[in-house]
């Protein structure tokens, strides 16, 4: 039986994260095991950078704090070594920068699942999420379409006034 003092601890732990969860936009629950120290704490940095809360945590833990918080579905990742990554505003990032360390790991890192909103989404999804533009990216794009009427506009006006005076010039 543990000590009181090391239950209390984890306790809190449960009760911080199922917070952490709670206030999640989105996360992702990856397989760590085979990756080197050197890989690890490269992403862990890239991570941190780009707002994204990662760290390693026990299944009966996750488990514990994913009921409190509301978020259903974890549980079929719940077995062997398991990270999680955290974002409290923007859902692609972490899907981004964990899927393209799956992709250079040659298996030794691996996508579980995610979850958004507290609903849990597939390996699959996940990857989707990953493979979409940035959030630059598509508002640029969205600033394009919009222009680009107005810019077909002004260019057509200015070739009917160009006809326009070159048929004046003419007569």
């Amino acid at each position: 039986m543990p000590s009181q003092s090391i239950l209390a601890q984890k306790q809190q732990f449960v009760a911080d994260l199922a917070e952490k969860l709670k206030n999640a936009a989105g996360g992702v629950l990856v397989d760590y095991k085979g990756i080197s120290v050197e890989d690890d704490t490269k992403l862990r940095k890239e991570l941190r950078e780009n707002g994204v809360d990662y760290f390693v945590v026990k299944n009966t833990l996750l488990k514990r704090a994913a009921e409190i918080a509301g978020v259903e579905g974890l549980e079929p990742a719940l077995s062997g070594t398991t990270a999680i990554a955290l974002s409290a505003e923007d859902i692609i990032v972490a899907p981004k920068l964990l899927y393209k360390k799956a992709e250079s790991s040659d298996g030794k890192f691996a996508i579980k699942l995610g979850f958004i909103d507290g609903k849990a989404i597939s390996k699959e999804e996940v990857e989707a999420y990953a493979k979409l533009p940035s959030k630059e990216t598509l508002l640029s794009q969205l600033v394009f379409m919009l222009q680009s009427p107005m810019q077909r506009l002004a260019i057509a006006i200015s070739e009917i006034e160009k006809k326009q005076s070159e048929g004046e010039a003419t007569a």
